[in-house]
């Protein structure tokens, strides 16, 4: 055990840096490609096609909405190993180290807690009212069907929405490795400047053409 004379030692250096858990959503990520392809098709042919003003507008529009598309559906992921938790959100990355997250919490968003009372919401796991009905149902028809003595249905029998388990999986993560040498540390935020500068730039020029009419 340090005393506070003395520095803790680097982590080891030699120990192999475990591999993410990365977590996405199937859901998110159809839905941007779907209104990338809708965006980039009705750009380009705008840029093709039109006359006067109208490849301006397109391009314009274009360098705003698909950063901020990607920026919501197909950029948000979390990536979880045996030291930190690093979430990747439309604007930023929050990289905690175990150490740093108090609590996981599920409501309508997943989001995790810092020392300070600091909440990031997780977007890559998105909450579904929908899929924690369905889960219950099931679960509530297998429990049915194993009192009622059918036990064909008890091996197959469904357990949590899949985003509920998920924060199941990363709580445990966070309880077993909280206290763990290698994931000591401070949270740190970055914003995401690839996103936010060519949105900015976008929404710039596109407010100067429809200014000047």
């Amino acid at each position: 055990m340090t005393t506070p004379d003395h520095q803790s030692p680097p982590p080891d250096a030699s120990r192999p840096e475990s591999k993410d858990r990365i977590y996405r959503s199937p859901s998110g990520i159809a839905g941007g490609v779907l209104l990338l392809a809708i965006a980039l098709w009705l750009g380009i042919d705008a840029l093709i096609s039109g006359s006067g003003r109208t490849p301006w507008l397109a391009l314009a529009s274009l360098i705003l909405l698909v950063p901020l598309v990607s920026a919501f559906t197909l950029r948000p992921a979390v990536f979880a190993n045996e030291d930190r938790l690093r979430i990747r959100n439309p604007f930023r990355v929050v990289v905690l180290p175990w150490s740093s997250v108090v609590s996981l919490r599920s409501g309508y968003s997943n989001e995790v807690v810092t020392p300070s009372g600091t909440k990031y919401q997780l977007w890559a796991v998105p909450v579904s009212l929908r899929a924690r009905k369905s889960a219950a149902r099931r679960q509530a028809r297998g429990s049915a069907a194993e009192s009622g003595g059918d036990t064909s249905a008890v091996g197959t029998r469904p357990g949590r929405a899949q985003t509920d388990q998920i924060m199941d999986d990363l709580r445990e993560l966070a309880e077993a490795r909280g206290k763990a040498e290698s994931a000591q540390g401070e949270p740190s935020v970055r914003w995401a400047y690839e996103i936010v500068g060519p949105a900015v730039a976008g929404a710039i020029v596109l407010a100067i053409l429809l200014a000047v009419g």
